[in-house]
């Protein structure tokens, strides 16, 4: 099987954060989680900066995207601030995803109809 016809493997990092912020320590680390799965063969890693920084952090991405081997995957609300954190990180890949703060977690799909011209803002 060749490269470009092959499954490729993007492992989401977000929920250790959850882990590491509800016990308020250092660990488990989502960047050594990162490292760890493309040492065992993952494609890419996805991560997802909210605006309200409840899970990964901004220096958790900083680092990722200096010692990420594979693809960063970022997952982003549409927002000024995080197309210009996107625009200074240079993922290889951009997934706009919805955002509440009353959600636990992102719930539901983006409603890119209802959302056209903000979305074609930033």
């Amino acid at each position: 099987m060749t490269h470009s016809t092959r499954i490729l493997l993007g492992v989401n990092i977000d929920h250790v954060a959850t882990l590491r912020q509800a016990r308020g320590t250092r660990y488990p680390d989502p960047v050594k989680a990162a490292l760890d799965a493309e040492e065992a063969g993952a494609d890419g890693i996805t991560v997802h900066l909210r605006e309200d920084r409840r899970h990964i952090q901004e220096r958790d991405v900083l680092l990722l995207k200096d010692v990420l081997q594979t693809r960063m995957n970022f997952e982003m609300g549409v927002t000024e601030d995080m197309l210009a954190f996107a625009e200074r990180i240079r993922p290889a890949h951009i997934c706009l995803v919805p955002e509440t703060r009353q959600e636990l977690t992102t719930e539901g799909g983006l409603d890119v109809a209802g959302q056209e011209g903000r979305i074609k803002a930033v």
